[in-house]
C-alpha cells in the first residue's frame, strides 16, 4: 500500500501563507522564480528535505495567487477601504486582506464567508485590537458587492 504525502491543514497552510506573504513587505520578489527560491528557503520549509518543500499545494497556491495578483487585489481593497489609501493600511492588515479577496476572486472552493472567518482569526493571532473589525468591516463590504455582482476587478 503506498503511502500519501501528509496534506496541510487548510488553516495552517493559511496561515503559513500569509506569514510568508507578510514577509514580502520587507523583502519583495520581483520574479515568479526570486518568490519560488523565497518559498523554498523559507523557515516553514528549513527542516523539510528539498523534495518536499517544492512550490506546491494550498500554500503556495495563495502565496503565488496573492503575489501574482497584488495591483488587481490592492484596486479591490481601495474599493472599500474607506478613508484609507491601501500605502497607508498597516502591513499586517493589508497582507489579510490580500489574502482573503484573493480567496474571495480566484478560489470557488472557498466561500467568501469562510475567507472572511479566516482572516479574522488571524487578525485575533497576528494583529492588534483594530485588526479584526477594521478586517471584517472591508471584506464584509466587498463580499456583499461580489454577492450583487457590484465588485470591480480591473486587469
Amino acid at each position: 500500500m503506498a503511502t500519501k504525502a501528509k496534506k496541510t491543514p487548510r488553516k495552517l497552510a493559511r496561515a503559513q501563507a500569509f506569514q510568508f506573504l507578510y514577509g514580502l513587505n520587507f523583502s519583495p520578489a520581483m520574479t515568479i522564480e526570486a518568490l519560488q527560491e523565497a518559498y523554498m528557503t523559507s523557515p516553514d520549509n528549513a527542516d523539510k528535505p528539498e523534495a518536499q518543500c517544492q512550490p506546491e499545494g494550498f500554500t503556495w497556491e495563495l502565496i503565488e495567487g496573492v503575489w501574482s495578483n497584488y495591483r488587481a487585489l490592492d484596486d479591490v481593497i481601495a474599493q472599500f477601504s474607506r478613508h484609507w489609501k491601501v500605502d497607508r493600511i498597516g502591513k499586517i492588515e493589508i497582507t489579510l486582506l490580500r489574502l482573503a479577496v484573493f480567496e474571495m476572486l480566484y478560489r470557488d472552493d472557498i466561500p467568501p464567508k469562510v475567507a472572511i472567518n479566516e482572516a479574522i482569526e488571524l487578525a485575533k493571532q497576528f494583529g492588534d485590537d483594530r485588526s479584526r473589525p477594521f478586517v471584517n468591516g472591508l471584506l464584509d463590504a466587498a463580499a456583499k458587492a461580489l454577492e450583487e455582482g457590484k465588485l470591480e476587478v480591473k486587469y
